[in-house]
């Protein structure tokens, strides 16, 4: 979704709560804010010091400052050398501490922004975590992606070049301009004449790159969507050699960023020649004022670096003023993500939170959709005794994984109730509920990382003793031990140095391991040849006895020891039996077991 570029600079209420983020750091903010008058007091010293040294080395009579008197510890400054020796001295090193203010400064503002950037970071992905699967089938990866990398980062320049920047540089102008005023208020009228063509210039330069960053945030995160989701999908692309239309869709966004980026470059280059050119009206006003009345090189030569002084941060405060609207577009954005509501929500204090689940499963009346009204589920009924085998039939889209994905809470149901050992899900402690579940997915999804990274996800309470022994148990320790560094070897991103049959293995041992009361196979054999579906079967025979199991499978001829088979279609319960009874039945199920049959015969003849 496109900003509109009409937004407020300062939106007291997103900038509090952006500032709430500050809380921890608020003793460097106020250092922060320390350093900056500082540094705004210490502008106008030197210039003043270099009009009295040309001053006195003119033969200027002038009454030495007390203050001047006191930093430099002597009265006796009569002397043209000695004074200038002195003030010389003190100059350098008074651009020493002036230095070492800014330096301090930069330094402490950019490790505020950075940790107030760790902290957000870390608040928006524990958001993005806890949201609902639904979100994330609403929601491009690439969107998120920036949400918690690019637009978090632009929340960092509100403090190291928006808020705090503008703040010590709008302090070095009034300072500044106070003193010009303090020394000569007719010279600094006539100096600053040509100000308003300045004050008109900012204000278009920033309206334009206004306009022009936020079409490149938008393109940005357009960019970002496009490169995850394509390289995700890259196979797809590939197989179906769609790469010059891809290419095509690419170029077009690209090109959408190049143009906003070139608008800004164009507003740019417009804004400092003009910038350029009204700091020498000024300066050319200032020498004819000077030289028509008396020639006074100091006061001449401290004006000319005082102009410098306000025109030098005028030259990038519009900029810092669009770097901190930036900022607060993408702390907009970022806020949309930690106010975003649909959350699995947390466990109540008195969850039912049984030691061990018997594993008996009754869904009562159940109609769930995705998107309301598109019911995918209608009116389930359906249940399974602790213990039992129970396969789920039906073509690709009758809500086979939709029923799975409700017993675990990872959707929550419209209508009716999901019911484990006679208790609602929605009442059982989350972590125990899918603690007692053991999922094997169709999709099986792995992280970069060694072998034993992704079998036990990092959980340090599961040994290297239980991941072998669990190997061993279903019979896979061998094809792990083939890899080069076992259990240790890398599966690189999303398990790509594996074949779909080692991903699926990898994948029932993950389940395994947590010893579940509820066993989940969503086609769990669909991606594996036959000697691996051979291995997983005889395994699985052992593993689900004495424990409740849903199967989910198309090929029938892996479901026929099921206790119960549940023939879905269209999100309806069709059929419900043994296997011999469905056949005898001469229904739906008795149809698709003859379609595959044939399929069988077909392909063997």
């Amino acid at each position: 979704m496109s900003e509109s570029p009409k937004k407020k600079i300062f939106d007291v209420s997103l900038l509090g709560r952006v500032f709430l983020f500050v809380k921890p750091y608020r003793t460097i903010f106020y250092l922060s804010l320390l350093l900056a008058i500082l540094m705004a007091a210490f502008a106008p010293v030197r210039p003043y010091l270099i009009q009295l040294t040309l001053d006195k080395a003119t033969g200027k009579d002038f009454l030495v400052p007390q203050w001047l008197k006191a930093v430099l510890f002597t009265n006796d400054l009569s002397d043209a050398t000695k004074f200038i020796i002195a003030v010389s001295i003190f100059q350098v090193i008074f651009l020493f501490i002036e230095t070492t203010v800014r330096f301090l400064f930069t330094f402490i503002t950019a490790r505020m922004g950075q940790s107030v950037v760790k902290d957000m970071r870390n608040a928006v992905y524990n958001k993005i975590i806890s949201l609902n699967l639904s979100q994330f089938d609403k929601t491009p990866i690439g969107t998120l992606t920036t949400r918690t990398i690019n637009d978090i980062e632009s929340i960092n320049d509100i403090f190291s070049d928006g808020l705090i920047p503008i703040i010590a540089d709008l302090l070095t102008i009034i300072i500044t301009l106070g003193t010009m005023f303090w020394i000569d208020w007719r010279l600094t009228l006539i100096s600053l004449t040509p100000f308003p063509i300045m004050i008109i210039a900012t204000y278009y330069f920033k309206e334009s790159v206004n306009k022009s960053f936020i079409r490149v945030r938008n393109a940005v995160a357009a960019l970002n969507a496009f490169v995850q989701e394509h390289i995700t999908g890259m196979q797809v692309v590939q197989a179906f050699a769609a790469e010059e239309r891809e290419m095509d869709k690419f170029k077009k966004i690209n090109s959408e960023h190049r143009n906003a980026n070139i608008k800004a470059i164009f507003a740019y280059s417009v804004f400092f020649p003009v910038v350029e050119v009204v700091l020498a009206i000024s300066t050319g006003l200032l020498v004819w004022w000077v030289a028509g009345r008396t020639l006074n090189a100091g006061l001449l030569v401290a004006f000319i670096l005082y102009l410098n002084q306000i025109f030098r941060p005028l030259r990038v405060i519009a900029d810092k003023f669009n770097v901190l609207q930036m900022g607060m577009i993408a702390a907009e954005r970022v806020f949309k993500v930690l106010d975003n509501e649909d959350i699995t929500p947390a466990s109540a204090p008195d969850a039912y939170n049984p030691a061990h689940i018997e594993g008996r499963i009754d869904f009562k009346h159940v109609s769930f959709a995705y998107t309301e009204p598109n019911y995918v589920l209608k009116d389930i009924n359906f249940s399974v005794k602790a213990g039992e085998t129970v396969a789920l039939v039906g073509h690709t889209g009758s809500g086979k994984t939709s029923i799975i994905s409700l017993l675990n809470r990872l959707y929550h149901i419209q209508k009716g109730e999901i019911q484990i050992d006679g208790v609602n899900v929605e009442d059982f402690e989350l972590d125990t509920l899918r603690k007692g579940i053991g999922v094997v997915l169709q999709d099986v999804f792995l992280f970069s990382g060694s072998v034993m990274d992704n079998i036990t996800l990092r959980n340090p309470e599961i040994t290297r003793e239980q991941v072998i022994a669990a190997a061993k148990m279903i019979g896979v320790d061998e094809f792990i031990m083939q890899l080069p560094g076992g259990y240790d070897y890398d599966v690189m991103e999303r398990g790509s140095t594996l074949s779909l049959g080692q991903r699926q293995l990898l994948s029932f041992i993950r389940a395994l391991l947590y010893n579940p009361a509820i066993l989940i196979l969503d086609e769990a054999t669909s991606s594996i040849d036959t000697e691996s579906e051979m291995l997983i079967e005889k395994a699985t025979d052992t593993l689900i006895s004495g424990r409740t199991s849903i199967v989910i499978a198309h090929r029938l001829s892996t479901i026929r020891k099921a206790t119960k088979i549940i023939v879905l279609d269209k999100g309806e319960v069709m059929e419900m039996g043994t296997h011999e009874e469905l056949l005898v039945l001469g229904g739906f199920y008795a149809k698709l077991h003859e379609m595959q049959f044939e399929k069988k015969k077909t392909a063997l003849v």
